[in-house]
């Protein structure tokens, strides 16, 4: 009898207490394996760089320039002033319509051929570096916001590299410079819910068919900014990829203000009154993007931040709160909050560090500077890429993520932060963890021992000043007048 007690009182214990012990083990393994199945991992990218023919130099960006025949005096002088403060160099790089004279008439050909330049030379070239057969791509994202074709870019690319039949494909039109991070988010959802997927994402902007050929201002600035650039990029969720791996998602928000009218309009792509094709940036376009960015920051900050900062950031505004409503007069209170409006009172390097930037415009990169406190350190990546290869649009992160990798500034642990604007009005931004030490050139190969360069100045200037001092509208041409030296 008591060895039969004994008995049922040991299987008791192993009813009661051991097997909720490895149920509970059972859903601690499920929940890590869960998650690890259904990580972003970036495996590869590689940056687009044409050919030294075509490059946009200062005399021929003139010509180009010289041959919009609705610009006068005014507005050559205007477009002076825009292009030496605008932060790009010599270097950039055009559509090849724009350097053959048919920058205002181009053909579906030339949008065509721009697209696939870029998808034969950087798809080819980042599927080689990473060993990655075109048939193991799972998913394929293109985000190309200003040349709808059809059939769609994407068929395009399974055509030319022969995917397989079941690849899942998304082609994304109208995201403007965000548009990047708008696809990654689309790739980081299939990989939570779907295992063992490789996801191939193509960003770029297709400027042959956009050249604005009018003379209102808030137009013709887009033709000073943007130039031709793109990038491929690699996810995967494989475990078993893990150790090939150079980046890890950490987190990515969204922020949309779509339904403000103010936000909305800022910049479009519209006909000017005499009916010519261009895109718009209006002047509310800053107070726009600093709404967006103070309410995507909002979001993203207790994601990324250590706790003790974010108690620090309560902290400091309940008391300045506090002063400003009991001690000082109206004035002063004003005063006060004029002083940090400009700045955020978080410090985002508690969390972060590299800043990866969009390179909108030298206005841009400065606004988010004095926003965030960085440093000339921190902004230099984002000033060099827009120096070297202008803003490319929704790619443009990446040559600035790029330009981390080749100054080898990214080390096994470190935090990376992406933020993006585009058209809508949208703020995007994510941060990344860097998997081990990187130090591929990519696009940065040949010209990376040159950055940072001893100076910025455009030489714009130096060969177009003179036409500040031309009094008489009907009495010069742009191109006749000699080199100030």
């Amino acid at each position: 009898m008591e060895l039969f007690s004994s008995s049922l009182t040991a299987t008791t214990i192993l009813l009661y207490v051991v097997t909720p012990l490895l149920y509970l083990c059972f859903l601690v393994w499920k929940v890590v394996n869960h998650k690890r199945d259904h990580e972003c991992y970036i495996l590869g990218y590689q940056c687009y760089k044409p050919g030294d023919d075509r490059k946009l130099g200062t005399q021929c960006s003139g010509s180009i320039i010289s041959r919009n025949k609705t610009l006068a005096l005014n507005d050559f002088k205007f477009l002076l002033k825009a292009i030496v403060r605008s932060g790009l160099g010599e270097e950039t790089y055009v559509p090849r319509n724009f350097l053959q004279g048919r920058e205002s008439n181009p053909t579906v050909n030339d949008a065509v051929s721009e697209m696939d330049e870029f998808f034969h030379d950087s798809i080819a070239k980042l599927l080689a570096k990473t060993g990655v057969s075109a048939s193991d791509i799972d998913v394929l994202v293109v985000n190309v916001s200003m040349f709808p074709s059809v059939p769609s870019l994407t068929s395009r690319i399974i055509n030319h590299y022969k995917m397989r039949d079941d690849v899942k494909a998304f082609n994304l039109t109208g995201m403007g410079c965000s548009a990047s991070l708008v696809s990654l988010d689309v790739v980081q959802n299939i990989l939570k819910s779907q295992r063992n997927k490789c996801a191939l994402l193509v960003t770029s902007e297709s400027l042959s068919p956009n050249w604005y050929s009018g003379n209102d201002r808030s137009m013709v600035l887009a033709n000073c900014l943007f130039r031709t650039g793109g990038c491929a990029i690699l996810l995967s969720n494989k475990s078993w990829l893990k150790h090939k791996a150079i980046f890890k998602l950490k987190c990515l928000v969204r922020t949309h203000h779509g339904a403000k009218d103010d936000a909305y309009g800022c910049c479009n792509q519209k006909e000017d009154d005499e009916g010519r094709l261009g895109f718009y940036l209006g002047k509310n376009l800053p107070k726009a993007a600093t709404r967006a960015f103070v309410d995507n920051l909002r979001v993203l900050s207790p994601k990324i931040l250590p706790a003790r900062e974010m108690l620090r950031f309560l902290l400091v505004s309940l008391l300045r709160k506090f002063k400003s409503a009991t001690s000082a007069p109206k004035g002063a209170a004003l005063a006060t909050n004029t002083k940090y409006g400009n700045k955020s009172p978080l410090n985002l390097k508690t969390g972060v560090d590299h800043f990866c930037l969009h390179t909108g415009g030298k206005a841009v990169i400065d606004g988010i500077g004095m926003s965030l406190d960085l440093t000339e350190y921190d902004l230099e990546p984002a000033r060099m890429t827009l120096h070297r290869f202008g803003n490319t649009s929704a790619s443009s992160l990446w040559y600035v993520l790029a330009y981390m990798e080749a100054k080898r500034r990214l080390k096994r642990g470190d935090r990376v932060l992406m933020i993006s604007f585009g058209a809508g009005f949208k703020c995007n931004s994510c941060l990344w963890q860097v998997m081990k030490d990187v130090e591929d050139r990519n696009v940065w190969d040949e010209c990376i021992d040159h950055y940072p360069p001893h100076s910025l100045a455009n030489p714009f200037m130096e060969q177009y000043g003179w036409i500040n001092a031309v009094e008489d509208p009907t009495n010069f041409n742009l191109l006749s007048q000699p080199v100030t030296n």
